[in-house]
């Protein structure tokens, strides 16, 4: 399966807060869009390691994904090394993304800076033919690179590059982050508080939105930083 946009997130639920409007919204406009988790999340303070993959799942199907896949690297201890920019090569052979989308480039999880750098290195030694992988059937797989590479914007603020009006898909974003019950705020919850579980930080999912959104004279906006600059064939391509 080619796909139009790869979304890469260092846990599940990453993909769903940072860029989760941006992929309703493309998934609405006919495009194929695909995620990868680098890891379970296993380390999460609430949930179980079994938890979150039905709650990525559940994600998944309200964002109309046309995959999901999980790469199992060890949460929190994961590096940007050979061994593991290979197995992410592997992936972006087989799916062919236009458009990578992935983690920020710096942030308060250790695994977000380390994710995006891991991501945006295998994008680049994805192109290069001298690099040889076989997919799962043991055929030798051909160079492949994204035309494009952007950073989607977590905990921190990061002043963005690029602004994505997402009018109209708020509620999606917010359902497909709700999707993950153990992680985020619930009055009911017993477990241990978390500095996403309060109810300011999902407040404040929407509230950022809010806030690009006016920045850019729309209802709501999803914030992306990139490797290089964008480029346009007219001033007339700027909204």
């Amino acid at each position: 399966m080619k796909l139009d946009i790869l979304a890469i997130g260092a846990h599940p639920d990453d993909v769903e807060l940072g860029c989760g409007g941006t992929v309703a919204k493309e998934v609405a406009n006919g495009k194929k869009v695909g995620i990868i988790d680098l890891t379970k999340g296993e380390l999460g303070t609430r949930g179980t390691e079994i938890t979150r993959k039905e709650e990525a799942g559940n994600a998944a199907s309200i964002l109309g994904v046309s995959l999901r896949k999980n790469m199992g690297f060890a949460d929190g201890f994961f590096v940007n090394d050979k061994q593991h920019q290979l197995e992410l090569i592997k992936e972006l052979r087989t799916y062919k993304p236009e458009i990578v989308l992935c983690n920020a480039i710096d942030d308060r999880h250790i695994d977000h800076g380390k994710g995006s750098k891991l991501a945006i290195d295998a994008c680049f030694l994805s192109g290069l033919i001298k690099i040889e992988t076989k997919d799962e059937k043991g055929n030798i797989q051909q160079p492949w690179r994204p035309k494009y590479v952007y950073h989607y914007i977590q905990w921190k603020h990061i002043e963005p590059d690029i602004v994505m009006d997402i009018t109209g898909f708020v509620d999606l974003k917010m359902q497909s982050v709700l999707a993950y019950k153990t992680q985020f705020y619930s009055a009911d919850s017993k477990e241990p508080e978390t500095p996403i579980s309060s109810k300011n930080f999902t407040d404040s999912i929407i509230y950022r939105a809010r806030d690009l959104g006016r920045l850019i004279g729309v209802e709501a906006a999803e914030g992306f930083t990139v490797e290089r600059y964008p480029a346009v064939d007219s001033l007339f391509d700027l909204k």
